[in-house]
């Protein structure tokens, strides 16, 4: 019985410690080997590079496989480290942490097409694809629609404010509960 084994080259671009949005950039044209593998480091650098509208800091490391196939480029990108977003109820920055791996492909053709949200065109004549907005993405997907503090991590002064303004909302919420006369004599009706 044969056994045939093949072997992807493995090619690792270390980027420096300060990305910028030409560091994320893929030359899909340029890339000889079966597998290519980039690391980068991205920081508060990063996120004011692409004018970040949502997430302003954060410190993250991301590994992008790049698997060269005769058609396409299957693109797996692992994202790992922690922004900062404002919390919803204190309104403090926290720190929140990102896990995250995302699948796309990438194809040369027209890029007036849309093939979907998996698939990205790339102009053949240039056969650049920049990565840092999608990157962004994924770490923006990442995040949970609510942010909140730890319990006990909160601002006590915004915390103390809320509750106060919480249970003040509370009590003229009861008030609203009397029933307009209009109603009450409806109700006798229905019983």
């Amino acid at each position: 019985m044969k056994f045939i084994l093949c072997f992807a080259r493995l090619f690792v671009t270390l980027q420096p410690e300060m990305c910028t949005r030409d560091d994320l950039k893929v030359d899909l044209k340029g890339l000889q080997e079966a597998v290519t593998v980039f690391r980068y480091h991205l920081t508060d650098d990063y996120f004011e590079a692409i004018d970040a509208p949502d997430v302003r800091e954060g410190e993250l490391d991301v590994t992008l496989t790049v698997r060269k196939a005769s058609q396409f480029f299957e693109l797996d990108f692992h994202t790992e480290g922690i922004v900062h977003v404002m919390c919803d109820l204190c309104l403090e920055d926290m720190e929140q942490p990102i896990v995250s791996d995302d699948h796309l492909l990438a194809r040369f053709g027209d890029t007036s097409l849309d093939e979907g949200d998996d698939v990205v065109t790339v102009d053949e004549n240039e056969g650049m694809l920049d990565t840092s907005w999608l990157i962004y993405e994924f770490i923006c997907l990442t995040i949970p629609i609510k942010h909140v503090h730890a319990p006990g991590k909160c601002n006590a002064v915004m915390s103390k404010l809320l509750s106060e303004h919480s249970a003040a909302r509370s009590s003229e919420e009861e008030g609203e509960q009397q029933i307009d006369p209009r109603w009450e004599a409806l109700l006798k009706l229905k019983k």
